[in-house]
């Protein structure tokens, strides 16, 4: 094979054994790489019912097939594992170095199994992996983490992906830190790592598989490096440039999702943030595109540029969506969020959450500790962070998620819980983009926003197919190790993996990976229980806001569209995989674990 290690590492961390696997050809192509790996493993490894955050649950670590070659976009990996946010099929992605590190290291995915006694991270180098103690390192933030497996490797650039105390306590909307500003964010996947005791992967490599056809593939690339400020516009101002005008049509949430006016979206909008706070801009692996944020400030409130900056979704999952217009708040509470290992929508949108019911008298003094959680409140909401990373006082609560907090608070609070299948709903409302909100509700790791279709329109005939072909790449991105902000068509996208691999692939047999991943991830929630009466959306959204340009979803017409997706996906009226579908995507295997 050319463009992959073939390698595949296996490390269980009960027994201290370290396998290597090396997988045929045929289960390359037919998976590529990240979800595709991980669904597999998962599908097939995992048992029924196991708890998400014990021995039996696995964590995978997989690239894919153009992560770490001169490809612009490669410099992604996937993370999954079953979620302990939802119960069913977690996944997550995360930018920066690390995937393409570990790709010149030798492996092409890594699968954690099993607990520690005792705190351990992993040391991969050219194909060396060592399971070091990490006793040290427990307690500390992901930079102080950083810094210290550094200094103890006595190595410049060491890759590293960590968690923080959130995902040592098990918050269960833990994420992990590709290079401390690259979050894995969604589903809970640092929660799993630490409740194997798994601190830390620190990666070095210097041996990048060979390419099939190096000058083809560049001269795609030099294409795209020629004319990519033309074709995208997140290289200057990074997500979020058009937050003001998400203000004016709807799409900006505003306190937990109620809708309404927001009169202070210019205060906290990435161009206010661009102006006033920037350092510079950063950027992943060989990309020239750059839309990562670096901010600073000095003063009272001080900020690291250590941490990054905060992106679109932080931007408004702290701020409108808990109806606070302090831009410096924010900017702290993005710190916060990547010191601990949390990710940043899910963690906003618990806020809003718990402001809610304060507001509506669920919450009290006495139940927040003297708090005053009331909507709009920035010292609140930075405290919350810290209680919610540590499991202290209300911070417990909340650390299990909107689901688990609404269920355990009762008195009318599931209303407030703004979530599908236990996933906290991301930063572009429902209401505005209605195919994406139908996107939200069937998919089967919850409420996500990258692997839909952003659209402005209303649920009507065809919108079930619009939704179908429109979310083919940002399935695609998340086998692939590729960022969809770099717009790569999908014919650029065969050839590239074609260039790497020596393949002849089409278009078609990469919307064929897609389906099959898709399907897969499915017949795992299935297992595990889920039913179509769990591809649905918060009530809330079905009702029209006051003083807002948006008119709730029509819920006749949801469970139409929803039926006609599932038609086109080959599942029948209930969501279940049809056994001509199995056949059709090569997955005939997967037949058991389906009713």
């Amino acid at each position: 094979m050319k463009g992959f290690n073939g390698k595949i590492v296996r490390i269980d961390l009960t027994s201290k054994e370290i396998t290597v696997e090396c997988p045929d050809v045929d289960y390359y192509r037919q998976n590529l790489g990240g979800r595709g790996f991980i669904v597999n493993y998962l599908l097939r490894e995992l048992a029924q019912g196991i708890d998400p955050l014990g021995p039996e649950n696995k964590l995978v670590f997989a690239l894919g097939p153009v992560t770490g070659h001169p490809f612009i976009g490669s410099g992604r990996n996937s993370i999954g594992g079953k979620s302990p946010l939802t119960g069913g099929y977690g996944e997550s992605e995360a930018g920066g170095f690390w995937g393409a590190e570990l790709r010149k290291a030798g492996y092409d995915a890594i699968i954690v199994q099993g607990v520690s006694e005792k705190p351990v991270y992993l040391w991969i180098h050219d194909g060396t992996v060592e399971i070091r103690d990490a006793g040290s390192l427990w307690g500390l933030g992901v930079v102080d983490c950083r810094d210290r497996i550094q200094q103890s490797l006595g190595l410049k650039n060491v890759r590293t992906s960590i968690i923080g105390q959130g995902g040592e306590n098990m918050v269960r909307y833990a994420c992990v830190l590709n290079d401390v500003t690259h979050a894995a964010g969604r589903t809970g996947m640092g929660a799993v790592m630490g409740s194997k005791k798994l601190k830390a992967i620190a990666v070095k490599g210097s041996q990048p598989p060979p390419l099939a056809r190096r000058n083809e593939l560049m001269a795609i690339n030099r294409g795209m490096a020629k004319n990519y400020r033309e074709l995208t516009k997140h290289w200057k101002y990074g997500t979020g440039r058009t937050m003001v005008e998400y203000g004016q049509n709807g799409n900006l949430p505003v306190r937990n999702f109620r809708g309404g006016q927001f009169s202070g979206t210019d205060k906290i909008s990435s161009v206010t943030l661009y102006e006033k706070y920037l350092k510079k801009m950063d950027g992943c692996y060989g990309c020239p595109i750059k839309c990562k944020r670096v901010v600073e400030l000095e003063g009272e409130v001080q900020v690291d540029p250590v941490y990054g900056g905060p992106e679109y979704e932080t931007l408004a999952a702290l701020g409108s969506t808990c109806g606070i217009d302090n831009l410096e708040a924010i900017m702290k509470a993005n710190e916060h969020c990547n010191r601990y290992g949390l990710d940043t929508i899910s963690t906003g949108v618990a806020i809003s959450f718990a402001m809610e019911c304060f507001d509506n008298g669920i919450l009290t003094l006495e139940d927040t500790d003297g708090l005053d959680l009331s909507m709009g409140n920035s010292a609140a909401m930075l405290t919350m962070i810290e209680l919610i990373a540590r499991r202290e006082g209300l911070g417990d609560l909340l650390a299990e998620g909107t689901k688990r907090a609404s269920e355990r608070l009762g008195k009318g609070s599931e209303a407030f819980a703004m979530q599908v299948k236990g996933v906290e709903i991301p930063m572009h409302e429902p209401r505005l983009k209605q195919p994406l909100g139908l996107h939200y509700g069937i998919h089967a790791a919850g409420a996500d926003h990258c692997t839909g279709i952003h659209k402005i329109s209303v649920l009507e005939e065809k919108s079930s197919e619009k939704l179908r072909s429109g979310s083919v790449t940002g399935h695609l991105v998340n086998h692939l190790g590729l960022c969809k902000f770099v717009p790569w068509k999908i014919g650029q996208i065969a050839d590239a993996i074609g260039h790497m691999t020596g393949w002849e692939i089409t278009s078609q047999e990469l919307i064929q990976v897609v389906d099959r991943g898709v399907t897969l991830m499915r017949i795992f929630n299935i297992r595990e229980g889920f039913t179509m009466e769990d591809d649905v959306l918060p009530r809330r959204f079905s009702e029209t806001p006051a003083d807002s340009p948006l008119e709730g979803i029509d819920l006749e017409q949801f469970a139409r569209s929803r039926g006609e997706y599932y038609q086109l996906q080959g599942w029948d009226e209930a969501g279940i995989p049809r056994k001509k579908t199995l056949e059709r995507l090569g997955i005939t295997w997967s037949a058991p674990f389906l009713p």
